[in-house]
């Protein structure tokens, strides 16, 4: 008899079926993998194109140079996404290494580390591109009680690429949560699967043999 991927033998004993707990964690491996890969490009994407962007513009006889060391945001949100590319290419290979291999997540503590690493990453580029965003806006539109001018229109161009960077920060952000959940989802497969004393080891499928009452 089965009901919900659990059989029951006739000593008693329950057993459950390998295929479908692999077939959940294959799933979800592989959303996880497209996710980061997709993550690792625009955070890379985002950090050039900030991290690149120069504009020289001549006043009267002064030459001015824009360029992001000059806003501590931007400065901040290159950091951020040079954190979060590195990460999430190593956790790329991880997801690549333990397809190739075909086993399933079930360490409870090495869970627990990815989705604590994925959180950290999720908070850290909200609040780079939260911060980005608030500096473009007072360059875009300035702050007349302040006396802040509209830098963007002197530096044009400086401000659509740091436009670009941020848009794609925020693609980065908006991904990290959604990986965050995806890494959360994966914390309680791993708990509902120890609790119901599925055991793999080197690929191989094990059953605890607790006898029921």
């Amino acid at each position: 008899m089965s009901y919900l991927g659990v059989g029951v033998s006739p000593g008693n004993v329950p057993v459950y079926h390998g295929s479908n707990l692999k077939a959940i964690d294959r799933r979800v491996r592989l959303a996880e993998l497209v996710l980061r890969c997709v993550i690792c490009g625009f955070a890379i994407l985002s950090a050039v194109l900030v991290s690149t962007d120069t504009q020289v513009k001549e006043i009267f006889t002064f030459r001015k140079t824009a360029k992001f060391t000059n806003m501590k945001a931007l400065v901040f949100l290159v950091a951020a996404n040079g954190l979060v590319a590195g990460y999430s290419l190593v956790q790329v290979l991880r997801c690549v290494m333990s397809m190739i291999r075909g086993s399933v997540l079930l360490n409870k503590p090495l869970a627990w580390a990815i989705f604590s690493g994925d959180q950290v990453m999720a908070y850290l580029t909200i609040a780079a591109v939260g911060a980005a965003e608030e500096s473009a806006v007072f360059a875009k539109f300035g702050q007349t009680q302040l006396e802040w001018m509209q830098i963007c229109n002197m530096y044009g161009k400086f401000c659509n690429q740091v436009g670009e960077g941020i848009a794609s920060g925020l693609l980065v952000s908006i991904s990290m949560v959604v990986l965050s959940a995806i890494s959360g989802f994966s914390v309680c497969f791993v708990c509902m699967a120890i609790k119901k004393g599925k055991v793999w080891e080197g690929g191989k499928n094990y059953v605890m043999s607790t006898r029921v009452v």
